[in-house]
């Protein structure tokens, strides 16, 4: 047992105002951040290391194509609008996809995982389509960047999947042995992830929106306010559930009203307009997105209304307490 002796010794001392050492947090070796403690870089196995490297480089070059492919379908009168306006989107996924990773692989956070999955298979299926559509000579011009994004979708998806099923350690170590605590520190993942899914959506929806009816300047207005409310219900939502203050969830519920009705608005204009253009592609994704964005919602909700129930517990206290501790 000699061996073990210099672990036995770094132990804190035991005292009459300090919990029980199974039920003290495990994260002092962890970084903290305003969204919760990270693990550090050193700490990922060297296999993760290289998947966590070769994601973001893979992600960053896909931003790269897709930055191109924006600009010159702006300066040219664009044939296919439905492109640039998948283009949009795609921008908006990739940069989530990389805030994904980084928190998922860092905050070992399976939601944050099984969002960036869901963001790489919807690549994947808009570039089967997309090429499945092209005439044959443009089939020949793009094959190589159609066969690299459906091998690199299909190793994120993989490599990404192994990640989701590995044991989660996360919660203990933040929150100690106390099963609340660790039920509470999942639900707070799981609202926190909805809040960034649901901004994603709505900016996604704001698109799909906008290049569905007129681009007039009165859109451009309402759209723009419609962003910078998403934005702001976002953090309001980011706050109320890291910081376990109540008002600011009464707040963030209130704040998802008016955005829901002028989301309802906008679609009630592109059904009006149901069936002028050639193509129903944007019509229908946007009435899809709705749908999405509700269901996120829903989901969202019924986490946000059991985690309240949790609030004051010491679970805020153990996620931002000091390195010192």
């Amino acid at each position: 047992m000699d061996e073990f002796s210099p672990l036995l010794g770094n132990q804190p001392q035991e005292g009459p105002d300090l919990p029980s050492p199974n039920l003290r947090p495990r994260h002092q070796e962890l970084i903290p951040t305003p969204c919760g403690p990270i693990k550090p870089f050193s700490e990922l196995s060297f296999p993760v290391k290289v998947y966590f490297c070769f994601t973001i480089a893979s992600l960053l070059g896909l931003l790269a194509l897709t930055l191109s492919s924006i600009y010159k379908q702006s300066m040219v009168t664009y044939i296919f609008e439905d492109d640039f306006t998948v283009s949009l989107i795609q921008l908006v996924g990739i940069l989530f996809c990389i805030y994904y990773i980084i928190r998922g692989i860092l905050q070992e956070n399976r939601q944050e995982l099984i969002l960036f999955v869901l963001n790489v298979l919807v690549v994947m299926v808009r570039s089967v389509v997309n090429f499945s559509v092209l005439p044959a000579q443009d089939k020949q011009e793009l094959l190589v960047r159609f066969v690299c994004v459906l091998c690199l979708g299909v190793a994120h998806v993989f490599c990404t999947i192994l990640l989701i099923q590995r044991p989660n350690m996360m919660a203990f170590r933040v929150g100690g042995a106390l099963e609340s605590l660790q039920e509470q520190y999942s639900l707070l993942n799981l609202c926190f992830s909805m809040v960034t899914f649901d901004l994603q959506a709505q900016l996604c929806l704001c698109i799909l929106i906008l290049m569905s009816g007129t681009v007039s300047v009165s859109n451009i207005i309402i759209l723009g306010c419609g962003v910078f409310w998403a934005c702001l219900t976002a953090a309001t939502g980011a706050v109320a559930v890291l910081k376990e203050v109540k008002i600011l969830v009464l707040i963030f519920v209130l704040e998802n009203i008016p955005e829901v009705a002028s989301f309802v608005y906008m679609l009630y204009r592109i059904i009006l307009k149901w069936g002028q253009d050639k193509t129903y592609t944007l019509e229908a994704a946007a009435v899809t997105g709705a749908l999405i964005s509700v269901l996120i919602k829903a989901v969202l909700f019924w986490a946000l209304l059991r985690l309240v129930h949790s609030f004051g517990q010491g679970l805020r206290e153990r996620m931002f307490a000091s390195n010192k501790q």
